[in-house]
């Protein structure tokens, strides 16, 4: 649905939370689904053990062509339980806040020489290229243990995945190369263990009796997809909105320990993806006087519920002192994201860093003229240009 401004959800969802909270719509591929916008009933329905996210189910609300007959091996958002279960349970402690910690000084490193590279570098350049998107990555290679020697293959793969000039089979092809390195990588880590969370993972398969390359390999796959393009994203536009909005980035700068619930606040305001995950009925499910049969599709719309006036006093307005905990931006239950962690870290860390050490960092061409990606499920911004 359309966006009045690049800053705000789709205004159809404040209509449709008031008046048809499970709505009917129709997918791309002309197949109807339910579409969900309350922030209670989403919450309700995250936890519905009679709905399925296995993508390969004929009623799957597929939104891209071909996007179930994907190889789903490793997947946990794909799975249901038991095997969900089993699989989340051998990585979830990868991700506590305790562990994640960790990364801090590795995190802090890679912002700063990106940083540093801004200052030395040409004006304008375009943030998502210079700091949105290698940060991320960098990241996910220090959490894999991808050997330094071979990073720039690594990322270079990982960028093509992303690229808009890149075309369907180039990106496909990329996937296919970055998962094939992965596979090797997880190989080697099974031969000769180390001190990064691919080894630990190979380990704890082996030791579950389920030592399985092609299932590990799509973990590490995962984790570089949905840490990589979402965390870009929010850095980007959460860039753009504080450069747009000096008094907000005033705030900020003058008092840095708001940042931590400024990026809650972030991730409220900007969910990344209109809907965070789809599901399948597996039987007939009765929510606010509306049945929902067996095989049909439900999006649930995180991004209108994190809108939502019931629960976000004036949840048009971008405020840093509130309380935005309980947002969905996230998900929630038994698949909410294992990253959400790491995601956040990140965040305050390029924040702090990027607005501390450049005071004078502004947008180099008007707001209408930046390329935000209105044409894509994962919501951000193309290029952002910046200088200072």
């Amino acid at each position: 649905m359309p966006r009045g401004c690049p800053f705000a959800v789709p205004e159809s969802y404040a209509k449709l939370r008031t008046e048809q909270p499970v709505c009917r719509v129709r997918l791309p591929s002309g197949r109807p689904a339910w579409l969900v916008t309350s922030h209670e009933l989403l919450r309700q329905l995250f936890t519905e053990p009679h709905l399925s996210a296995n993508r390969v189910h004929p009623g799957f609300p597929a939104l891209l062509s071909g996007q179930q007959a994907l190889n789903q091996k490793g997947f946990l958002p794909w799975m249901d339980p038991p095997e969900h279960t089993m699989y989340r349970r051998m990585v979830i402690n990868e991700f506590t806040v305790r562990r994640v910690q960790r990364l801090r000084p590795h995190i802090q490193d890679i912002v700063d020489t990106h940083v540093d590279r801004l200052l030395e570098g040409p004006r304008p350049t375009d943030l998502v290229q210079a700091l949105s998107l290698p940060v991320p990555s960098l990241v996910i290679c220090d959490l894999l243990g991808v050997p330094y020697a071979d990073r720039d293959v690594f990322q270079s793969r990982a960028k093509i995945m992303v690229d808009r000039a890149a075309s369907g089979p180039e990106r496909m092809a990329s996937l296919v190369e970055l998962r094939a390195y992965l596979a090797d990588l997880v190989e080697r880590k099974q031969t000769a263990p180390d001190d990064d969370l691919l080894s630990r993972l190979a380990v704890k398969y082996r030791e579950a009796g389920v030592e399985d390359t092609e299932h590990l390999s799509g973990m590490a796959l995962l984790i570089l997809v949905a840490g990589h393009e979402t965390t870009a994203n929010m850095i980007s536009l959460s860039t753009a909105y504080l450069l747009e909005h000096p008094d907000r980035l005033a705030e900020l700068r003058t008092d840095p320990g708001l940042i931590p619930g400024a990026v809650e606040e972030l991730l409220r305001f900007f969910s990344i993806s209109d809907h965070s995950t789809n599901r399948v009925a597996l039987a007939d499910i009765e929510i606010d006087g509306v049945t929902i049969r067996e095989g049909e599709g439900v999006l649930l719309s995180n991004a209108a519920a994190n809108r939502d006036e019931k629960v976000f006093e004036d949840p048009e307005r971008f405020d840093p002192h509130r309380d935005a905990r309980p947002h969905l931006a996230f998900g929630y239950g038994i698949h909410q994201c294992l990253g959400q962690n790491l995601a956040r870290l990140e965040l305050e860390i390029v924040f702090t860093t990027l607005f501390g050490r450049m005071p004078t960092l502004r947008l180099a061409v008007p707001l209408d003229d930046v390329p935000f990606k209105n044409d894509a499920i994962m919501y951000g911004i193309h290029e952002l240009p910046v200088t200072w």
